[in-house]
């Protein structure tokens, strides 16, 4: 069995959207939200979806589950006090229905609309060979470190340096060990889950992501989803204009004079 676990707990300071969580954000004609889960919805290997939300929202997201059809959808959670404890309630819940120590779990942040079926697919794949699967793309600038971000006395080779993406792959078996140790180590506030394996020193294992499967943080985000969501509609809207045939009785009337 296969879960797509979302965690959309939080409250997107960065957004600077007062009155709305960042997740409920309209793009297109739907939240950010709902365009997350309907791609993990229609991928064929994925069985369910888990969603753990910020809880005075839950009401307003069963409703648009079910105003949109969002298809797949197991439980909807309360999130926690930060993006680690949402995933971990997410993960509780999961772990409720999927049993089998080698089920899968797909964790995911709520605000990826732009994930494709392909890339859902390269994650299954390698989580069944390798037990974790985290999509990374290359850094393509130059990094510095710096303790005070005032002035820098270290550079970081840019060709070893990845960028972590989501949805992170792992088998039931080794999240719930990762959660447990966590827990038992004091471990309570790690970024995201494959720091956290990193941090408990067990390696995961990376593959290819897609530039374009970005995580809709700050304003400049949204704007670069909505101008990927007027392109995408422009675009089919161009070609099927561009692939209308003349009938040719109507070509032969305009050469008449």
């Amino acid at each position: 069995m296969i879960t797509a676990m979302l965690f959309a707990g939080g409250v997107g300071s960065r957004m600077k959207s007062q009155d709305m969580p960042k997740q409920f954000l309209v793009v297109g004609g739907k939240p950010i939200i709902v365009r997350t889960m309907e791609n993990f919805a229609k991928h064929p290997e994925v069985d369910a979806i888990v969603v753990a939300c910020k809880a005075d929202w839950i009401d307003y997201l069963q409703d648009l589950i079910v105003k949109f059809n969002v298809k797949k959808v197991k439980a909807v959670v309360p999130g926690g006090e930060n993006g680690f404890n949402s995933i971990h309630n997410g993960v509780v819940a999961t772990a409720e229905f999927q049993k089998n120590p080698e089920d899968l779990i797909l964790i995911c942040d709520g605000v990826r609309p732009m994930i494709s079926q392909e890339l859902i697919s390269n994650c299954i794949r390698d989580t069944k060979k390798h037990g974790t699967a985290v999509p990374v793309t290359p850094s393509i600038d130059s990094l510095l470190y710096s303790e005070d971000g005032d002035f820098c006395d270290k550079s970081y080779k840019r060709s070893s340096m990845y960028v972590t993406q989501a949805p992170q792959g792992y088998t039931m078996e080794k999240i719930l060990w990762a959660h447990e140790e966590a827990y038992k180590r004091g471990i309570l506030s790690p970024v995201s889950s494959s720091e956290l394996f990193i941090e408990l020193g067990h390696p995961v294992h990376l593959f290819i992501g897609e530039r374009q499967n970005i995580k809709v943080t700050t304003p400049e985000d949204l704007q670069t989803l909505r101008a990927y969501f007027f392109y995408k509609n422009f675009k089919q809207f161009a070609e099927e204009e561009l692939s209308y045939e003349i009938p040719d009785y109507v070509k032969s009337a305009g050469k008449k004079e």
